[in-house]
Formats: structure tokens, sequence, C-alpha cells
């Protein structure tokens, strides 16, 4: 179960930001995980609440964006979602690409905080 090791990752990346911005409290953090990314999206919420504990984040939201996968055909020169996240065969030309632009992601793109009041 890699999530959890992913998700400590995650606070820790969130925490040390937090504290550069001199944050109180962590509310929400957003998470945008590819289709194929290999992560379990159930088993990373798990994994946020145990990690989370006794830290700015404990209670926070989680919040996971799935990134569907986009391709490129370079034969007809086409980007495409494939409708099997398996075999990417262009739709325009029937070709089948390994050029994958998206879907493989695992970010941390925001981050919700409260700072003290001057």
């Amino acid at each position: 179960m890699h999530e959890i090791s992913l998700m400590q990752n995650t606070i820790e990346i969130a925490l040390e930001h937090a504290h550069r911005q001199q944050a109180t409290k962590i509310h929400r953090l957003v998470l945008r995980i590819g289709e194929i990314s290999g992560v379990v999206p159930e088993a990373l919420e798990f994994a946020f609440d145990i990690c989370t504990q006794n830290t700015l984040a404990e209670g926070a939201k989680l919040e996971i964006q799935t990134v569907p996968v986009v391709c490129y055909c370079p034969h007809c020169q086409t980007t495409f979602q494939p409708s099997d996240i398996i075999i990417y065969e262009c739709p325009k030309c029937n070709k089948i690409t390994n050029q994958i632009q998206q879907g493989k992601e695992i970010e941390l793109s925001s981050l919700e905080i409260s700072q003290p009041e001057p």
C-alpha cells in the first residue's frame, strides 16, 4: 500500500509550505491524480486521515481530482482521450501510440490555509 507513503510525502510538502507562510491551520488540500497513476483514491483518503493526525492539517478536507488520460498521435498529429486505458488507439487514423501527455501525474495542486492576523 504505497498510498500511505505518498500521502506522508504530500503532507510533509503541505506542512513545509504552510510553515513558510506562517499558517495556523490547513483547511483544504487538492490533489490531481492521473487516471493511470496506479494510485487508489480511496486508499489515499484513508491514508490522509491517518497522516494528518496531530498536524496543522488535522480535520482538513481532501479533494481528489481525477486527471484523464490524454495521448498524442505522431502519425496524424492528433491529441485525443483514448476510449481504453490499456491500448491507446488514435480515433482519427487508428494507429496505436505510446505518447501519453497526461494521466500519470500525482500532484498537490492547491492548499487552503489560515494565517495569523497581523
